[in-house]
This record gives structure tokens, C-alpha cells and sequence, in this order.
């Protein structure tokens, strides 16, 4: 195509898109309805995962929370996928276990290819499904003394996106995605957490905003939703100016600091 023609393609499409986003803004969004759908949850035993369960129970969704192999076998073929189950270790890259940066990828990433590949032949035959990826704000912005954890949750993100395209570019317009990226939550996973963006979110509220990415088909939900403009402030400001608002932001919790034994 000529490059003026296509220049106006992209400026005609990107003012539709704002006015779309507009009139959004004061339209109700329509939410989907979950209820018969058979879900599998992964990691919901606790925290996001557990609190995750209850409220599809709510929706009256059928609910598989995942222990081990036979569910489609045993249960049927599953359309909402929630890969939620992860792990971490606050501490330096020095001091992190080999074992620990494995499992982390294992349980953070690697585990959401495995799911994903069992379950996504069936959604792709009937074209339709959704699969969630809980991530974190981890997996954009770094954290000192969480390098291991950072790069498996960049690795997440990363996953979703590129799902979310390829799903796109087969025309599986009916398979949605969601990818989660909340905050510190109160957990326990991490501990004495604290921040000077906020408060530390409970589980609720995060679930909350989950359910709701799920229910209007939202692809990437931040917690706190001004996450996005932190986002979009990384590709604007210069690299001292964003060293300058990090520090303001001081993250803090307890680490373990100081090279490991070898011994």
C-alpha cells in the first residue's frame, strides 16, 4: 500500500479508538455469564486462587480445582482456564537456591504452557474459551532482590501476549484472555510488604478486579488500575527522571541479602 494511505490508516483507527473508549466510558459494559461453564483453577488452595473458586461458585459455574492429571477424562472438556498457581523467594540473585529459581519457572511459567497445550485443542475446535494468566506488576516493573521471580512473571506476561496474538491471527476471535497483574497482595507470601503507592490490596479487591477482566473479556487488568500510566510513563521518561520516581516509590519487604554458601 502507499505509505500516506497507510499513515492515515493507523491516525483513522487510532481516533476511532479513543472515541470508542470514550463513549465506553458512559456506557454500562456488558458482562458475560459463567454460569454451567467448567473451570479449572490452578493454585486454589490459597489466596487469589481459593478466593478466585468462590466467587465462580457464586456464578454457578461448574469448578475443577486442579490437583493432578484425569480431569478431561473424568470431568469433560474445560472452556475457562485460570492459570493462577505461583511461587516465590524475595532474596538476592546471590543467595537465591538453584532449586528456587527452577521451581519458580516451573510453577510461573513453564506449568502455564502445559495447562494451555491440554486444554486449548478442545476451545480451539469450538472456538471458544478463555484462559487466564495471573501474573503480577512484577512481570513490567522490576523489584530489587526478586530478579528470579521479576523475570518468570515478565516471562508470563510475555506468554499472554503472545497467545493472546497468535489466538488472533488463526481467527479464534472466540477464545478470550486475560492476564492479571496485581500489586503486593496480603498473602503472606512476602513478608512485612509496604509501599508508598498505596496500601497492600487484599485478596478481595483483587479477585474483584480479576472477575470483572473475565466477565467484560478485559485483556490486561492492573491493580490498582493506575499501574497502566506507570506503564506508559516508562516509554516517556528519561532514565534518571524514572530512577528519581522509583526511589519515591519505596518498595520495601524483608529479603535474604548476602552471597550463599557454596558449601
Amino acid at each position: 500500500m502507499n505509505p500516506f494511505l497507510d499513515l492515515l490508516l493507523v491516525l483513522a483507527t487510532l481516533v476511532y479508538s479513543y472515541l470508542e473508549a470514550f463513549v465506553k466510558l458512559f456506557i454500562p459494559v456488558k458482562r458475560k455469564s459463567v454460569s454451567g461453564e467448567l473451570v479449572l483453577i490452578t493454585g486454589a488452595g490459597h489466596g487469589v486462587g481459593r478466593a478466585t473458586a468462590f466467587e465462580f461458585a457464586k456464578r454457578q459455574s461448574r469448578l475443577v480445582l486442579w490437583d493432578i492429571n484425569k480431569v478431561k477424562k473424568d470431568i469433560g472438556d474445560v472452556s475457562i482456564l485460570v492459570n493462577n498457581a505461583g511461587v516465590i523467594t524475595a532474596a538476592d540473585l546471590l543467595s537465591t537456591q538453584d532449586h528456587q529459581i527452577e521451581r519458580m519457572f516451573e510453577v510461573n511459567i513453564l506449568a502455564h504452557f502445559w495447562t494451555t497445550r491440554a486444554f486449548l485443542p478442545t476451545m480451539m475446535k469450538n472456538n471458544y474459551g478463555h484462559i487466564v494468566t495471573v501474573a503480577s506488576a512484577a512481570g513490567h516493573f522490576v523489584t530489587s532482590f526478586m530478579v528470579a521471580y521479576c523475570s518468570s512473571k515478565f516471562a508470563a506476561v510475555g506468554f499472554h501476549k503472545a497467545l493472546t496474538e497468535e489466538l488472533s491471527t488463526l481467527g479464534k476471535d472466540g477464545i478470550k484472555t486475560t492476564c492479571l497483574c496485581p500489586v503486593f497482595i496480603n498473602t503472606g507470601f512476602v513478608k512485612n510488604p509496604s509501599t508508598r503507592l498505596g496500601k497492600i490490596l487484599e485478596i478481595e479487591e483483587v479477585v474483584e478486579a480479576l472477575m470483572e477482566g473475565i466477565l467484560t473479556n478485559q485483556k490486561m487488568v492492573f491493580v490498582p488500575s493506575h499501574l497502566s500510566f506507570a506503564l506508559f510513563s516508562e516509554m516517556l521518561f528519561p532514565e534518571r527522571t524514572l530512577a528519581v520516581l522509583k526511589k519515591l516509590t519505596d518498595v520495601k519487604f524483608d529479603a535474604v541479602v548476602g552471597q550463599r554458601s557454596t558449601q
